[in-house]
């Protein structure tokens, strides 16, 4: 299909939408009545709960009912998939490296976001400071991958380095050093990646929390002796506290899902696979579909605690 194809087909779609929703608009015009609003309201509102059960749930249920049957689907083997996720040796050197992301990732880059927007909060160059902080956002995965691929790149002490990270250790006296093929490092070396990336997401977030303390409460604050760690520690904390969640939340949410790391800087190999990479692998590589279905239910089991505890909290916060 030409360029020129797909541009109509684009445009043929977004005609549609605008077709349909003005078919919706011109029916339902007319129904001034209570039964005409809750008539328009269902004609927006039925589409989207369709394609959520459509995209969404069906799937879902389907990816669930396949996960208690063999490799092919053919033959139901009960719990089977799910014993060799958290039995096999190989499985739980995923699950290990998925909790070390998990783990990690969020608390690291939450606490260096943190930190980064309070030191730089209403200094002279904050715009700048934030601004290249941010700038790794602005960069797919994939790219960061190559990136740090490159600074992590190894040879031999003899000979002369293109990875910045072994050519410091090579300009301070030190053997070279295989960053990516050494197991269990390599990972944490991987997770690096992701906090780097992910640091200015939580930076923009909480910097923006902090700017909307109002004054009268820092001011009270100080006049009643308060600064410095105190300050930050019982004024700054828990008046962000709700956006500290949410960065929380959705770094571990994006973190169990990541996969364009691994896949572009190891392939999975020299035990560094991850839920999501293991899924992929066993699906479109093994062609094993009970295991890699198993695999895709319990990273939904994961990410579900997360969610309702967000969706928890949001609902305190709206409650006050």
């Amino acid at each position: 299909m030409s360029t020129g194809e797909k541009f109509a087909q684009m445009f043929i779609a977004i005609a549609l939408f605008f077709a349909v929703v003005a078919v919706i608009l011109l029916v339902t015009q007319r129904l001034r009545s209570r039964s005409g609003e809750l008539v328009q309201a269902a004609a927006f509102v039925l589409p989207a709960v369709a394609l959520i059960l459509i995209g969404l749930l069906y799937p879902a249920v389907t990816s669930i009912y396949q996960s208690f049957f063999d490799q092919t689907g053919a033959s139901f083997i009960g719990l089977d998939n799910y014993k060799t996720v958290f039995t096999d040796s190989e499985q739980l050197t995923v699950l290990r490296n998925t909790a070390a992301w998990v783990i990690l990732v969020p608390i690291v880059s939450t606490t260096i976001g943190l930190v980064y927007a309070v030191l730089i909060d209403r200094s002279r160059f904050e715009k700048f400071a934030k601004a290249l902080i941010f700038l790794p956002m602005a960069i797919s995965l994939v790219g960061a991958s190559i990136i740090w691929k490159f600074v992590y790149d190894y040879k031999d002490s003899s000979q002369e380095q293109i990875g910045i990270a072994n050519a410091l250790l090579k300009g301070l006296g030190f053997d070279t050093y295989k960053f990516l093929l050494n197991d269990p490092w390599n990972t944490i070396f991987l997770i690096v990646v992701l906090i780097w990336v992910q640091t200015g997401f939580a930076m923009v977030i909480l910097s923006a929390s902090i700017k909307a303390i109002p004054d009268d409460i820092v001011e009270a604050a100080r006049l009643d002796g308060v600064s410095g760690f105190k300050m930050f520690r019982f004024i700054t904390i828990p008046s962000i506290r709700p956006s500290l969640i949410v960065v929380l939340t959705t770094i571990s949410i994006t973190t169990l899902k990541a996969f364009d790391i691994v896949r572009t800087m190891t392939g999975g190999n020299f035990d560094t696979s991850v839920l999501a990479y293991q899924f992929y692998r066993e699906y479109f590589i093994s062609a094993n579909q009970g295991l890699a279905t198993a695999i895709a239910t319990v990273i939904f089991l994961l990410v579900m605690p997360i969610v309702i505890y967000n969706v928890r909290q949001m609902r305190k916060l709206e409650a006050r």
